[in-house]
């Protein structure tokens, strides 16, 4: 009988948030300790073989449109596999769609964060409705009647699959739809038009070319009306409890994301009510893309976390030419560049989440310019990240019954998601020039004695305060110095001597991170992939 050997056990049960030193640092030192103790609970249960499983299902079973009834009747329903619905009820009793505006705290962005960090390492897809419900909130709250009507049901924490009116549920979620066929990222040329209808709502008609989440309780989307680009709430339901006049077209079928439906949808006088100022519909809806930006931020972060925790685990457990994989000097530098590129992501990621728990000039700042910048990098260096990742486990990561391939086609979706690579960089050019003092709150962001960091620095802030920063064709190379100077200082200030200074010699030199596995000679790779590894 062949007797497999040589292959690392499975990693779980394993407690994601308890065996992450980079996780409870960041979560520590962004003001969220309050929240340790619930975060250790989430991390265990997510940590669960079961739970675990729940991801693979969901993505082994997809989703499936239900267009009409036997009869001809519409119907425009999304089934979904049970073990997706297990997942989003496992989301909403942590509160990571809601928390932050349901129980507003010092740390709670930073909390929900760590939570959706976790999470989005078991399975992303579910990820999409918590962000839009997380970022909706700001833009709802512009209606006050109608958020009134609509808030109680977005903080609820008991999932509710049912597809009925909103107002008979436990608890609601909100999708989006912004993208048109004819614009993608130039929403001004959206043509969806919205006519009043005499009593103050709206009728909605025109085409989404995606829409998100179809299976949520209600929708912002941006449509023409008669004063312009406007901002509307559409639910599935009208309110007499007639189904509204969403139609679902088709569910698209993804790269990756692919446990969670994403349509592309017709309305035909579906009822809306107005969010915000008529004609001010991008204005609006900003906020929300700010939030779900963070969103993208934090999801590629835990990817490229969950993609470094298996290639750890299955290095330290592998042998090859009579060591473990770990031991062997070129992998130790390869697996030490893999966990140094998540560290930094991280740091990064949670930092920029406490400037949502506060309110001051400087953390606003911090929002607006740093939000679309790290948004730009982490979620690029993400799929690069897990290729590498994937290599170190060879033909066991390439197949389906690893995590590894699911992981590597989730990844582009958050640089793709809520403005591509090159929207990003050009919204980090344009808060610039629209933010007061930023140049002084960026230097204080960066300042933090490091040599290195200083005069990498020094070259970063020359360049905003030049007219080079003007230069769209470089803002690639800018908004990447930016964010690696941020990155720098973090680690600088608060990582391990040996984390912070093979940062210094590898990103902030000409090679700004290029290949994984070329750290320089000096490194101590063993302590940093020791530090990267999951801990018991």
């Amino acid at each position: 009988m062949f007797e497999v050997s040589n292959q690392p056990p499975p990693l779980e049960p394993y407690n994601l948030f308890a065996s992450d030193t980079v996780l409870r640092d960041a979560v520590k030192r962004e003001r969220a300790g309050w929240a340790e103790d619930g975060l250790s609970t989430l991390g265990a249960t997510l940590g669960k073989p079961e739970t675990i499983q729940l991801g693979f299902d969901a993505n082994k079973f997809p989703p499936q449109l239900k267009t009409l009834d036997r009869y001809g009747h519409r119907l425009d329903e999304v089934e979904f596999h049970p073990a997706w619905h297990e997942l989003l009820a496992i989301a909403l009793r942590a509160g990571l769609h809601s928390s932050p505006w349901a129980d507003p705290k010092p740390g709670a962005h930073v909390a929900r964060a760590a939570g959706t960090y976790m999470l989005g390492q078991v399975e992303s897809g579910v990820y999409c409705p918590l962000a839009m419900t997380y970022g909706s909130v700001p833009a709802l709250r512009q209606a006050p009647e109608t958020a009134k009507q609509w808030l109680p049901k977005l903080y609820g924490r008991e999932y509710d699959r049912r597809f009925i009116p909103a107002r008979q549920k436990t608890a609601a979620l909100l999708g989006m739809g912004m993208t048109e066929n004819q614009g993608g990222s130039d929403l001004r040329s959206n043509t969806t038009r919205a006519e009043p209808a005499g009593d103050g709502s709206f009728r909605l008609y025109g085409h989404k070319w995606f829409m998100s989440a179809p299976m949520c309780d209600a929708f912002l989307v941006l449509a023409q009306a008669p004063q312009g680009l406007s901002c509307f709430l559409m639910p599935r339901w009208t309110p007499d409890d007639k189904r509204n006049g969403i139609h679902i077209l088709r569910l698209k079928d993804k790269l990756g994301n692919r446990s969670n439906a994403s349509s592309e949808v017709e309305f035909d006088g579906a009822y809306a009510q107005l969010i915000g100022e008529e004609g001010r519909g991008i204005p609006t809806i900003i906020e929300m893309g700010n939030y779900t930006r963070l969103d993208c931020c934090i999801g590629s972060s835990g990817l490229m976390r969950q993609a470094v925790v298996q290639a750890l685990h299955h290095a330290r457990h592998r042998i090859a030419f009579q060591k473990k994989l770990i031991d062997q000097p070129l992998m130790t530098n390869v697996l030490a560049d893999l966990a140094l590129e998540s560290e930094a992501a991280a740091a990064l990621t949670f930092r920029l989440a406490r400037a949502y728990d506060e309110g001051d000039e400087a953390s606003l700042a911090i929002r607006r310019v740093v939000t679309p910048a790290a948004k730009f990098w982490i979620c690029k260096r993400a799929p690069y990240l897990i290729y590498e990742a994937m290599e170190v486990l060879g033909g066991s990561g390439y197949i389906e019954e690893s995590t590894m391939p699911r992981l590597y086609r989730e990844a582009p979706v958050n640089s793709i998601w809520e403005g591509s690579g090159n929207i990003m960089c050009l919204d980090v050019l344009r808060a610039i020039s629209r933010t007061a003092n930023i140049v002084d709150v960026l230097k204080d962001e960066i300042d933090c004695g490091e040599a290195r960091v200083k005069t990498f620095a020094h070259g970063v802030i020359n360049r905003l305060t030049s007219p080079e920063r003007n230069d769209e064709a470089q803002a690639r190379a800018l908004t990447r110095d930016l964010v690696l100077a941020l990155q720098g200082a973090l680690l600088a200030r608060h990582a391990p001597p040996a984390v912070a200074d093979a940062f210094c010699a590898s990103r902030l030199s000409d090679a700004r991170g290029g290949v994984f596995g070329t750290l320089p000679r000096g490194a101590d790779t063993r302590a940093i992939a020791e530090r990267g590894s999951p801990q018991a």
